[in-house]
C-alpha cells in the first residue's frame, strides 16, 4: 500500500494585493498546491487600506494581509525599507509554523530572511535601498526558482547560482471561454465602448515598453484610423509618475489619444483581452510573459518584443519586433490581415500546455527534494 507523504505547511510571500504578474502567480500557485493537498498560507502587504487580494482566493488557502499605512510624500527608498520591516513583522509570529517559506519578489524575500525565492526577472535599480534589496534577495535565499531558462541563465552567469526552472501556469480555460459564444455579450460590451483596439496590459512603465508602443501606434494610425490604443493594469509599488507624465506629453505631441483603463476588475479582464484585435507585448525585460500567454489562450494575435526569453516562450505563436518601426508594421499587419490561423492554433495549444497543476507539482517536487533545514526560513 502506498503511503502518501505528510502535507507540507507552505507559506508563499508576495509584496502586493494588486493584480501584478507575480501576485497572479502567487495566488494561482497557492491554489494549485492546496489542490494537491498541501497546507498553504499566502502573506502579503496590504497597501492603501487593502484587506484582501484583487480577487477571491480559494477557501483552502489561508490569507494573511499585513497592513502597510500610506505616508504622504514618502520617498521610494524609505518605503521599500518600511515594506520589508512590516511584512517581516507580520510573518514573525507564524514563522515556526511552516515547512516551506517561498518568496516571490525582492521585498518579500528580504522580509523572510533566507527563503526559497522565485526570480521572475532580473531588474536594474538606481535607488540604493532597492539595489541592496535586489542583491540580497538573490544572494540570501537557500534555493532559487526561475520561470524560464533565459532568466536562469542570467542568474547563473551573473551570480553563479543554479536555479530550478518551473514555467508559469496559465488559466487557459478561463481566457478561452472568454473568446467563446457564451461570452459574446461581454466582448461586445468592450467593443461597443472602445471600437477596434490594440491592447496592452501592465500599465505605463519603462519595463513594459510603453513609450515604444506609443511611438509604434502613432506610425500605424494613418492606415487604421478607427483603431484605438488601450492600456490596462498598472498597479505597482514603484513610482513611475514622471515617466507617465512624459508618456502623456508624447501622446499629446503625436496626436494619439490612448485609453488608459488602469486596473481592470478581475472578472472583466478575460473579455477585455478576448475582444482585442491584437495584443501588444513590447516589454524591454520579461521573465515569462503571463499576460501574453493569457492572450494566446483567448486566441488573440500576439506581437511581442524580440527578446530571447519571449522567443523561447512564444516562438511559433507570435510575431516579434526588434524596433519601433517593426512593432508598428507587425501590429498593422495583424489589423489589416487578421489572425494568422497557424499562429492562433499554436498559441492556444501552447497556453493549454502551461497548467498551474503542473507548476504546483514541480514546486512540490523541489520542496520535498530540499533538506528540511534548507526549506524552512532562517532569520538573518
Amino acid at each position: 500500500m502506498t503511503v502518501e507523504p505528510t502535507p507540507l505547511r507552505i507559506a508563499l510571500l508576495t509584496y502586493s494585493t494588486k493584480p501584478r504578474g507575480g501576485v497572479v502567480h502567487t495566488l494561482a500557485l497557492a491554489e494549485a498546491l492546496a489542490g494537491l493537498g498541501q497546507d498553504v498560507t499566502v502573506f502579503s502587504l496590504g497597501r492603501g487600506g487593502d484587506t484582501g487580494f484583487f480577487r477571491d482566493v480559494a477557501p483552502a488557502v489561508r490569507v494573511r494581509v499585513v497592513p502597510l499605512a500610506e505616508i504622504e510624500g514618502e520617498d521610494l527608498g524609505p518605503r521599500i525599507l518600511r515594506s520589508i520591516a512590516t511584512l517581516g513583522a507580520g510573518l514573525e509570529p507564524e514563522r515556526g509554523a511552516f515547512d516551506v517559506v517561498h518568496a516571490q519578489d525582492c521585498i518579500s524575500a528580504n522580509a523572510a530572511g533566507r527563503p526559497i525565492r522565485t526570480v521572475h526577472h532580473l531588474d536594474e535599480f538606481t535607488t540604493p535601498q532597492l539595489v541592496a534589496c535586489h542583491e540580497r534577495a538573490i544572494r540570501a535565499p537557500v534555493a532559487h526558482v526561475c520561470v524560464s531558462d533565459p532568466v536562469a541563465a542570467e542568474l547563473r552567469e551573473g551570480w553563479g547560482i543554479t536555479a530550478t526552472v518551473i514555467p508559469n501556469g496559465v488559466d487557459a480555460a478561463r481566457f478561452a471561454a472568454a473568446a467563446g459564444p457564451d461570452a459574446a455579450g461581454a466582448r461586445a460590451a468592450w467593443t461597443d465602448r472602445l471600437g477596434r483596439y490594440v491592447l496592452a496590459v501592465g500599465g505605463i512603465e519603462p519595463r513594459k515598453g510603453s513609450m515604444e508602443l506609443l511611438e509604434a501606434f502613432a506610425l500605424l494610425r494613418g492606415a487604421h484610423p478607427g483603431v484605438r490604443l488601450v492600456i490596462g493594469g498598472g498597479e505597482t509599488v514603484f513610482d513611475y509618475r514622471d515617466y507617465r507624465v512624459a508618456w502623456q506629453a508624447r501622446a499629446d505631441e503625436l496626436g494619439v489619444e490612448p485609453v488608459v483603463l488602469g486596473p481592470v476588475p478581475d472578472p472583466d479582464l478575460p473579455s477585455l483581452v478576448a475582444a482585442a484585435e491584437v495584443f501588444a507585448f513590447p516589454s524591454v525585460k520579461e521573465g515569462f510573459g503571463l499576460a501574453a500567454m493569457e492572450a494566446l489562450a483567448a486566441g488573440v494575435p500576439l506581437v511581442a518584443s524580440d527578446l530571447p526569453v519571449l522567443r523561447r516562450t512564444f516562438d511559433g505563436s507570435a510575431a516579434f519586433a526588434g524596433s519601433v518601426p517593426e512593432l508598428s508594421a507587425a501590429l498593422s499587419g495583424v489589423l489589416h490581415d487578421g489572425p494568422d490561423p497557424g499562429r492562433r492554433a499554436a498559441g492556444r495549444t501552447l497556453a493549454a500546455r502551461h497548467t498551474w497543476d503542473a507548476a504546483a507539482r514541480a514546486h512540490l517536487e523541489l520542496y520535498r527534494r530540499l533538506p528540511a533545514a534548507e526549506r524552512v526560513v532562517i532569520r538573518s
